[in-house]
């Protein structure tokens, strides 16, 4: 057997290392560059007036964003509620029931299908099932596009997690006479939680930093949001409104609006990358 020259292969090795590094350090450049520029332009505009005042009049240099602030985390909180809940259930019906099965195939090709699903289809699948035929925009319906986006993600992480857990746990529960679903609940999600936990706080920030869906559903309110059955305020959208307009006060809200939502999806990254430190054996 003749031996292959190591020359070439030390070569392919340091280009592939080299082009790797190259790519990681331009992804950091470029995430530097929009964190400096964001906190450079929205750190003057935070201030006590800004998380507890409504939004001014357009030529007005006064005025916050509390209700978009408010609207955003309740409409946030609805859609952890609904979606949540359905994706961990759905989880556990694909690790431990329909894993073998045509209906837990489909269910698991139809989350997959879900989570590349752009956020703007999903926005106007909720607006042709929750606007149209009510004849007006709403949290709920905001809320309810909110958790289409949470729902898939939670479901394949829980279905990760479930698989992860040795099946040794599962044999150990059984043969002390414990029911399948006490097995499930008690033993095996338990082992897993701090996994399906993560999972859940990734698809939170998945949902949190969302314009597309709330254009369609939830639309925007200058007003405090005293109920979800009507338009509501949001700061994704409200963002989008902001940054568009002639007037520097509502630019400069709006970087603002885009730090504060970047301040909180950082912060969940950080959780849900010690959750999952936490997760490991």
């Amino acid at each position: 057997m003749i031996p292959r020259p190591r020359g070439p292969r030390r070569l392919a090795d340091r280009l592939v290392r080299a082009f790797s590094a190259l790519g990681a350090a331009l992804g950091l450049v470029v995430l530097a560059w929009i964190l400096i520029e964001v906190v450079h332009r929205g750190a003057s505009s935070l201030s006590w007036e800004f998380f507890t005042s409504l939004p001014g009049p357009p030529a007005s240099t006064h005025g916050g964003l509390a209700n978009a602030m408010l609207g955003t985390l309740a409409m946030t909180m609805l859609a952890v509620a609904m979606g949540v809940p359905a994706g961990v259930l759905a989880g556990i019906y694909l690790a431990e029931y329909g894993r073998d099965t045509a209906f837990g195939s489909a269910v698991r090709y139809t989350a997959n299908v879900l989570m590349g699903v752009p956020s703007i289809i999903v926005g106007l699948f909720a607006y042709t099932l929750l606007v149209v035929p009510f004849g007006h925009f709403s949290g709920w319906s905001g809320a309810f596009a909110l958790a289409l986006l949470i729902l898939p993600v939670v479901a394949r992480t829980t279905e990760d997690m479930l698989a992860l857990v040795p099946n040794a746990f599962r044999e150990a529960a059984l043969a002390l006479g414990a029911p399948r679903w006490r097995v499930t609940s008690g033993v095996v999600l338990r082992a897993a939680r701090a996994g399906v936990v993560t999972g859940a706080v990734l698809a939170l920030a998945r949902a949190a930093g969302e314009t597309a869906p709330l254009l369609f559903t939830a639309l925007n309110s200058p007003y405090w949001p005293r109920s979800l059955a009507m338009p509501t305020a949001n700061l994704t959208v409200t963002i989008f409104n902001y940054a568009m307009s002639p007037y520097e006060h509502w630019q400069g809200m709006a970087w603002g609006a885009s730090l504060l939502i970047t301040l909180v999806i950082l912060l969940l990254n950080a959780l849900a990358r010690v959750l999952s430190r936490e997760a490991r054996p």
